[in-house]
């Protein structure tokens, strides 16, 4: 049976996803039959018509009988409102073809620095998540830091605030570093798409593709010492394993940056650990071994 608050939470994530859709207004206490609203609109607009025909090839004898049209039928004021209001630009959707992924490339590669990175991504029209999400959400901690951790996507919570982990994920993921004597400034939060998927879904693969070659650009600048990856998703995208985020956790790998092989490592998503609050212990192992790491050699 599931928890009363994952039930809010999927009812929530589902009120998101329609708001970003723009479905913006609630439903009416009795249905609407918009096709007879439409069909009472045009035969109002024909009458007064109709009665100036009747007019002119009336009799002259005969009075003129004015004709006076019935009042339109009500609009909802959702709609007069949305009418009212000019529609926004938008860039068109594209493709994500190929040409698209080439293009992300080129531009990731031209990027000399984690600025020019942003600034990239900023005027990037290759991903239609764009065209949903409120902001480009980039990095948040130290770029000096020896540590990066890498995500898949951001959430309502970080679409709001332009910055990864910054929900109760975050919140989590902030008291396990503290766990090990670190926090933000001792660490780069990235994700593998930088915008919010509408309605928190899985991003497809051809949108993690369009993004990858920046987040792999993300990591060269950074140039850290150990990566973890948080959750099977973002692992499998940029180290191309297979393996389940069981199997995966906890074994240290290399990920290859700028001619080097950097120390790399899977533990489960603190989302995750949210729901699952007995997998703590083992990301407490996980988050062990990587202080072991950073202060060894």
């Amino acid at each position: 049976m599931q928890h009363p608050s994952e039930d809010l939470k999927n009812i929530e994530s589902l009120l998101e996803f329609y708001v970003d859709a723009g479905i913006d207004c609630f439903l009416g206490d009795s249905p609407v039959d918009w096709t007879e609203l439409s069909r009472r609109k045009a035969a109002v607009q024909q009458k007064p018509q109709a009665a100036e025909v009747a007019r002119q090839t009336a009799p002259a004898e005969l009075p003129r009988i004015e004709s006076r049209a019935p009042a339109p039928a009500a609009v909802p004021a959702q709609l007069t409102a949305r009418s009212a209001s000019p529609a926004k630009p938008s860039n068109p959707a594209v493709i994500p073809d190929r040409e698209v992924v080439a293009s992300a490339r080129d531009q990731a590669a031209s990027a000399a620095s984690l600025e020019e990175l942003r600034a990239c991504l900023e005027a990037f029209d290759g991903c239609n998540l764009k065209l949903t999400a409120k902001k480009l959400v980039f990095a948040d901690g130290n770029p000096e830091a020896r540590l990066m951790f890498v995500g898949e996507a951001p959430g309502r919570d970080e679409d709001l605030q332009g910055k990864p982990f910054v929900g109760r994920s975050g919140q989590l993921l902030d008291r396990m570093l503290s766990a090990i004597g670190l926090d933000r400034s001792s660490a780069y939060i990235a994700n593998v798409v930088p915008w919010r998927p509408p309605g928190n879904r899985t991003p497809t693969p051809q949108e993690t593709e369009i993004c990858k070659p920046f987040i792999r650009r993300q990591i060269e600048l950074v140039n850290p010492d150990v990566i973890v990856f948080l959750g099977a998703a973002s692992a499998k995208n940029l180290l191309g394993v297979q393996d389940g985020i069981r199997k995966m956790r906890g074994r240290w790998m290399k990920y290859p940056v700028s001619g080097r092989d950097v120390d790399a490592i899977a533990t489960y998503h603190p989302a995750y650990l949210l729901r699952s609050p007995l997998e703590k212990r083992l990301s407490w192992r996980d988050f062990l071994s990587i202080r072991s790491k950073l202060s060894g050699p």
